[in-house]
């Protein structure tokens, strides 16, 4: 499918390299641990053998109430996500004639009732979408914006002029943003679906109503939102049933997100952004329904009815770069997941990498990543509010000029300062004096891909940022409202200093790390990808994009190896795994690697995605282990 690593085209003075070191299949921070300990003694070529061991090894707890399998290949359409019942609302779509879209708002339904706190219809997310007929990428913005009345220091505190704890900006009416989810299936499905959206939404409402059985991630989900949980009325009594936290193997239930469900496929978009639920979503938002015993400062939020009637999903132009023959299509700003995807893939071509040398290819992609974010931080906002120089981030030029500062035996200090994509570009450039400190993102997203029968293909992510988001239920209606505001800078920039192109501000979106990514060979679609995980999304799409295009993995190894994210900070941090596999031969580089801290702890992503093997034949590919592991399914599985 891709160039051989041997032909790459090798940088200017560099050499390089990176082994397909084998998989492992990691997603329960316990299993990692154990594998681990396994590990210990071994070296990377030994990796296969550990991988198989991962992959067989049992999660901790209570066996699972559905099998989840995480490869599947065959023909006539394909899903992964990270869930069973998902997986299976999209396929029965495939199996009954609808196409990818179609198939992927129905898993994104299904998502809202089994992944309640990354996946509801309060929040927004991205796609990036092939359509066969024309073969052309699409991308599709559902993010959601800023009430009209948000300022730059709306998250500052004027009694200490420094922005509120950020556990009172996340607990809060402020860090609503107007959700975006709905506007953009009703645009995808206008564009691109054969099916109408009250059909998809029959499975997720059948789910909602028959209810789910809990597994221990929904679980420890829950655990971790328990005490914001107790203080949110209706939030207490939809996710804590008589005051507790759902036992593993009992059924949750979901009756009044059915009705929501119901209804929206009755009255449709209108009633979500101008209807009876935008009243109560702006009711939600500006009047947070807190318990009357609670201690915690919940702040009202700045949302009216008119920003919700204001709001529209939007078509875009998708980023694109050419890697090793392939071209690769990500999500544009506000998204800083193409470009910054993107740029570290340009700066990547000009090196060689080589899977006989993981430790020297694995230095190049942890230095090519710090110089791609220290860009991020500098340039990349909502491109409809302020000037995002995207062209010529991506652009070759810049890129060799960023790549010649990278040494092939010693890590760079972090934090680096940006670059300056102006556009004359010289063959290397001494390093500058100001960089920006990486935001804060919660990594508690999720993503879904499909491919159908005819060649259309989606990656679709989907977040409400935190684990529950804000905590705020909307009353009687099942779902949780988001907090991505909190994506944005809540510090205004000190004066004098650049402007900080994040900051908050009046219907803008705020900066995202989301990557949904299609990568086409010849003009057609070879894989889809994407993971949840803030900032880290950019890094785990990139390495795994470096081990299937440069090292030679299969997608199932790629996806499953041991990851490492650099996101210009001093530290690497990383999965033990990783470390104890590559941490010696990276630290002699001067790369100070530390154990990941979550959440959850020592994991890194939960990706899905899946590749065009031939035509017609796709295999789904998910996590193994991390985060309980994903579902892959196809529609004709190959015995």
């Amino acid at each position: 499918m891709f160039r051989s690593p041997s032909s790459s085209t090798a940088p200017t003075g560099s050499t390089g390299s990176t082994a397909p070191a084998g998989s492992r299949r990691p997603r329960r921070t316990a299993v990692l641990v154990a594998a681990v300990a396994a590990a210990a003694s071994l070296t990377a070529p030994a990796v296969p053998a550990i991988a198989r061991t991962l992959a067989s090894a049992p999660a901790p707890g209570p066996p699972k109430p559905l099998v989840k399998q995480p490869v599947a290949t065959g023909y006539g359409g394909a899903v992964s996500t990270v869930d069973t019942e998902a997986s299976r609302a999209a396929l029965d779509v495939l199996k009954d004639g609808g196409n990818a879209m179609d198939a992927a708002v129905a898993a994104g339904a299904a998502l809202g009732v089994t992944e309640p706190f990354v996946a509801a219809i309060g929040g927004g997310g991205y796609m990036t979408y092939y359509d066969a007929k024309s073969r052309r990428v699409h991308a599709i913005d559902g993010r959601e914006f800023a009430p009209g009345r948000m300022r730059a220091d709306s998250f500052v505190d004027p009694a200490t002029g420094k922005a509120l704890p950020f556990d009172q900006a996340v607990t809060s009416g402020l860090g609503v943003g107007v959700p975006g989810t709905f506007a953009q299936w009703d645009l995808a499905l206008r564009r691109f679906g054969s099916r109408d959206l009250d059909d998809l939404l029959r499975p997720a409402i059948r789910l909602a109503d028959r209810g789910f059985v809990v597994d221990q991630e929904f679980r420890d989900q829950t655990a971790v939102n328990e005490a914001r949980f107790r203080d949110i009325v209706p939030t207490r009594e939809l996710f804590l049933p008589d005051g507790r936290l759902p036992e593993v193997g009992s059924r949750f239930r979901n009756p009044d997100l059915a009705d929501t469900y119901r209804e929206l496929a009755k009255r449709g978009t209108k009633w979500f952004y101008e209807g009876r639920l935008a009243e109560e979503i702006v009711r939600t938002v500006a009047k947070p329904p807190v318990d009357h015993a609670a201690t915690r400062i919940v702040r009202p939020g700045l949302m009216e009815s008119r920003d919700l009637a204001g709001y529209r999903a939007l078509m875009r132009k998708a980023t694109h770069v050419a890697y090793r023959g392939a071209d690769v299509y990500g999500m544009p700003p506000s998204s800083s997941g193409g470009s910054t995807v993107g740029e570290a893939l340009s700066i990547l071509s000009n090196f060689r990498l080589d899977g006989r040398d993981p430790a020297t290819a694995l230095h190049y992609y942890l230095e090519a990543s710090k110089l791609a974010y220290a860009d991020r931080g500098r340039y990349l906002g909502d491109a409809d509010k302020v000037d995002v120089p995207l062209e010529e981030i991506l652009s070759s030029g810049f890129a060799r000029e960023r790549a010649c500062l990278i040494k092939p035996d010693e890590a760079a200090a972090a934090p680096v300062p940006p670059g300056s994509p102006d556009g004359s570009y010289e063959p290397c450039v001494p390093p500058g004096t100001q960089t920006r400190a990486l935001a804060f993102e919660g990594p508690q997203t999720t993503h879904l891909n499909v491919a159908d029968r005819w060649g259309n293909v989606v990656a679709y992510t989907i977040s409400i940022e935190q684990f529950g988001g804000s905590a705020l239920t909307v009353p009687g209606r099942g779902f949780l409202l988001n907090n991505e505001l909190t994506d944005f800078s809540l510090q205004p920039p000190p004066p004098g200093g650049p402007a900080d192109p994040n900051a908050p501000g009046p219907r803008k979106r705020p900066r995202s790390s989301m990557a949904p990514t299609l990568v086409l060979k010849d003009g057609q679609p070879k894989l889809a990808l994407g993971t949840p995980g803030g900032s880290t999304i950019i890094t785990t799409v990139l390495q795994i994009l470096m081990n299937r295009v440069d090292l030679g993995m299969d997608l199932p190894t790629a996806l499953s190896f041991p990851r490492a994210t650099q996101r210009n900070t001093p530290q690497v941090f990383a999965e033990q795994i990783f470390i104890d596999w590559y941490g010696r031969d990276l630290a002699a580089r001067g790369h100070r690697l530390e154990v990941f801290p979550g959440p959850p702890a020592g994991v890194i992503g939960a990706a899905t995605g899946l590749e065009i093997l031939r035509p017609g034949l796709v295999q789904a590919v998910a996590e193994p282990v991390r985060r309980g592991g994903g579902s892959a399914m196809v529609v004709r599985p190959v015995r």
